[in-house]
Parts: structure tokens; sequence; C-alpha cells
């Protein structure tokens, strides 16, 4: 919950410094993290979503801007896509360092060893201990294809 925490103390920095645009992408990342609250207590979670799930609602956050900044540009609405990237650059300081192409690279050997995986077959587990270990330091959609490929070799 310390996420939480550091998320709601930028709010109330941004309110006392009166920064318009901060608080409005700070309020969009406390709403979205309370939708996630009240679904997980209707399934018994009374203490609301762990970081893990703040740090995958962030990474949706950002793609999302990242694809309506493209838009905008192809659009020329250069000013909208401007603003995009102003509220990526504050979602990603919640963010922990993405990994690079060789960190990545390396922790999916990792996660193969560890797993044992052998054939393309395994490929749920080790995205689901890539998940659990690298939340939000990674694009999943990119490493995806990297793991199907690494398996399809092995295999």
């Amino acid at each position: 919950m310390v996420l939480r925490t550091r998320i709601s103390d930028a709010l109330k920095k941004a309110m006392k410094d009166k920064d318009a645009d901060r608080l409005s992408t700070l309020r969009l990342i406390n709403a979205a993290i309370k939708d996630k609250d009240i679904a997980a207590r209707a399934g018994g979670n009374d203490d609301g979503v762990p970081d893990s799930e703040v740090l995958a609602i962030l990474g949706k956050m950002t793609k999302q801007r990242m694809e309506s900044a493209r838009a905008y540009e192809e659009g020329g609405r250069l000013d909208l896509a401007e603003q995009e990237r102003v509220e990526i650059g504050i979602i990603e300081e919640f963010l922990p360092r993405q990994l690079s192409e060789e960190e990545t690279s390396a922790a999916i050997e990792a996660a193969i060893a560890d797993i044992g995986a052998e054939s393309i077959r395994d490929m749920g587990k080790v995205i689901g201990a890539l998940k659990s270990k690298y939340t939000g330091q990674m694009d999943f959609g990119a490493v995806g294809p990297k793991v199907k490929d690494r398996l399809s070799s092995a295999g």
C-alpha cells in the first residue's frame, strides 16, 4: 500500500501548489484505483487491491495515453498529443524503472529456468512468473512473443 500513500501525498501537494494538470491526472489515477477497490470488495477483498494491481492500472493508463498521443499526432492535434505526454510523465513517476532489452531477456531466461519450461505449453507459467515479479517494469505485450519464440526454439 506504499504506492497509494505516494499517490495520495502527491495529490495533496498538487492541491497546495494549485497545479491543475498534475491534480487532474492524479485524480484520474485515484479514481481508477478506487474502481478496482470496489470490484475487489464485491469479490470479498475488503483491503483493496495490492500494489501489484495498482502498478498494472498505472501501466494500462500509460499505454492508453501513448495510443491517444499517437492518434492525436496522426490527426494533426499536437496540442492534445502533448497533453497526453504530460499525463504519461506524471503517471510514470509512480512506476518502477523499465527494464532494458538485456534485463528483460535475462528475466525471461531466468523465469524459464526456474519453472523448467520446455515447450510452448509452459508459456502461461513463464508469463505468470514474470508478471508476479516484474509488473510495471516490462511491456508484457512485447514480452509474450519473446517468450513464445524462446520456448518454440527450445521445444
